[in-house]
């Protein structure tokens, strides 16, 4: 694998649109405060960038 990103959900999704709640799943966080390794690409970068007062990046890894 080779670089990765550390994701944490800083929000509740209670009262947000549907949408940013879909992007939350799709990073697989449910749970406040949860965090989550996931690979480094544009798309996950783009996911969290979507959604920065829901979750942020907190640490990046190199593989």
């Amino acid at each position: 694998m080779g670089k990765t990103i550390v994701v944490k959900q800083i929000g509740s999704p209670i009262r947000r649109p549907a949408k940013q709640r879909e992007t939350l799943i799709g990073l697989g966080l449910n749970k406040m405060h949860k965090t989550r390794e996931l690979e480094d690409t544009p798309s996950v970068r783009g996911m969290v960038a979507s959604i920065p007062h829901l979750a942020k990046i907190i640490e990046e890894k190199d593989g």
